[in-house]
């Protein structure tokens, strides 16, 4: 790694930041307070805001490599990094009273190692009385979030893979971490065994790229395909494919989408906002980063692919969903869709293709989170309802709830003139500049479709036979969704800022 200088400290100085805080945070659970209280919340925001504010000064500097080239920080990467931190505060902000409070579910301490329960089994595990999960689950989504942050900034593939393996493990943990309940024990072992095996893949593409090329850096992978006459070893386009398939999964592109309704519907739904979140953020920026930088002149060998892909995505995305009884296996079915939809960006290959993916995330990240901040509010004698029908009448009973989802569903099925509309616009502008006009109507078919159970849930809302009343909702899940409410809204009227940005952050990988 050589000399680690001040240039290399200081391209890291937001991660660094954010690993400091997670340990002290880690410090604080252990030894004062071991279930989540205002001081964690509070911790965890403020780190959120500090590492943002250490990132936002690199979003308008010059490029940087840093550790020998192993890691780099351009306008898209900063970009990309103050998404998943806005996703990640957003998702603490909807999630601070259900991780306070979790009626239900009793504590994950009481079957520890040790414990009366565990020596003896005629002991019944102590209930928490329903006051709230151990706070090391905000430890471990700041650690999620830190490695997700040195994915996007990974210029080499085994720096990708080491950061993608560092939010894996902490995602892993928080699928399943209300342990006492089967259906979240089933969602972490589900997502753990074919994480692996993604990751597997991965592994041994990446094995096969380093075998056929002699290196794994992005700048000199670039700088191979670039040569005018070369003749790309068949073993370095399967090295590649092998790769493609392990984000596939990480992205829960279809075939590979298995898992994502069942982890969706069995997670705790805080779980499955920051699921529905950060990942698909980190995720897709560093897809985006490595097929069209080091990868960029390979484009009709990996084009076909992310064509197909994305055709299979949106359709599953858009057909499945209709079937759907669960409230969250719709969004896990619809956040398929975007998927897909993001898909078709990526293969336009061009700037412009990158810019309307930057756009997308940004716009999705609040549809989704605020959607899964909806589905929060659906709680009754403290009990939480989790199926279509229970939403029934909430225009009369819970008008501002029924306005704001009913904002949310009809931007993510992109109706004009919802932000949603915009996000998919761009895409589409992008497809038809690179001559994909067909896969451009395919998307707008898919769209069409998906939009119907969208709708649906709004007709459910506003002219079925309301449903008892929901209980009142707490202060700071309120707070969250009128954040991401806002932030819709407000692209409406001005999505000047973000467009521009996005455009300039896209310049910065593709010039």
């Amino acid at each position: 790694m050589g000399d680690i200088g001040f240039t290399n400290l200081q391209a890291i100085l937001p991660q660094l930041f954010l690993a400091a805080m997670a340990v002290w945070l880690l410090m604080t659970a252990a030894f004062s307070c071991k279930r989540v209280c205002n001081a964690m919340l509070a911790g965890t925001l403020i780190t959120l805001a500090g590492t943002a504010f250490y990132l936002a000064p690199h979003l308008r500097a010059e490029p940087v490599i840093a550790f020998n080239g192993m890691f780099v920080v351009t306008g898209f990467t900063v970009f990309a990094q103050l998404l998943i931190l806005a996703a990640a505060a957003l998702v603490v902000l909807i999630s601070a009273d259900y991780l306070k409070e979790n009626p239900g579910y009793s504590s994950s301490f009481a079957l520890s190692e040790g414990s009366p329960a565990a020596r003896d089994p005629s002991v019944k595990p102590k209930d928490d009385g329903g006051k709230g999960q151990p706070s090391e689950y905000l430890v471990l989504l700041l650690l999620a979030v830190l490695g997700s942050m040195l994915m996007v900034a990974a210029n080499d593939l085994l720096s990708l893979y080491m950061a993608l393996e560092m939010s894996s493990l902490a995602l892993y943990v928080l699928a399943s971490f209300n342990r006492d309940n089967a259906k979240s024990s089933e969602a972490g072992l589900k997502y753990f065994m074919l994480g692996a095996l993604a990751s597997g893949m991965m592994l041994f593409g990446m094995s096969l790229v380093y075998g056929f090329t002699g290196s794994t850096g992005f700048e000199f992978l670039s700088a191979l395909f670039a040569k005018t006459g070369l003749e790309v070893s068949k073993g370095v386009v399967v090295g590649l494919v092998l790769i493609i398939v392990g984000f596939c999964f990480k992205l829960s592109a279809v075939p590979f989408h298995m898992w994502t309704p069942d982890v969706y519907e069995g997670a705790p739904t805080p779980v499955t906002a920051f699921f529905a979140t950060v990942p698909k953020v980190a995720a897709f920026a560093l897809f985006t980063r490595l097929l069209l930088h080091p990868f960029g002149h390979l484009l009709p060998d990996w084009q076909q692919i992310i064509i197909f892909v994305s055709v299979i995505t949106m359709l599953v995305g858009a057909l499945a969903a209709i079937a759907q009884s669960s409230i969250k296996r719709l969004l896990a079915y619809s956040s398929i869709g975007h998927v897909g939809f993001m898909l078709m960006g990526l293969a336009a290959g061009n700037a412009a293709g990158a810019q309307a993916i930057l756009i997308y995330l940004a716009l999705y990240i609040f549809m989704s989170a605020g959607a899964f901040g909806c589905v929060l509010m659906m709680r009754r004698g403290g009990q939480y309802v989790e199926t279509i029908k229970d939403l029934a009448g909430a225009s009369r009973t819970h008008p501002v709830m029924a306005a704001t989802l009913s904002l949310f569903m009809f931007s993510m099925a992109g109706i004009p003139p919802m932000a949603g509309f915009f996000g998919k616009m761009y895409v589409v502008l992008a497809a038809v500049s690179a001559g994909l006009s067909w896969l451009a109507v395919i998307g707008v078919a898919t769209s069409v479709i998906g939009g119907y159970y969208y709708i649906k849930v709004v007709k459910i809302m506003y002219f079925d036979e309301p449903a008892p009343h929901f209980d009142k909702a707490p202060f700071m899940l309120r707070f969250g969704i009128a954040i991401a409410a806002l932030v819709i809204f407000a692209f409406c009227l001005i999505p000047s800022p973000l467009v521009l940005q996005a455009k300039a952050a896209a310049d910065t990988l593709l010039p």
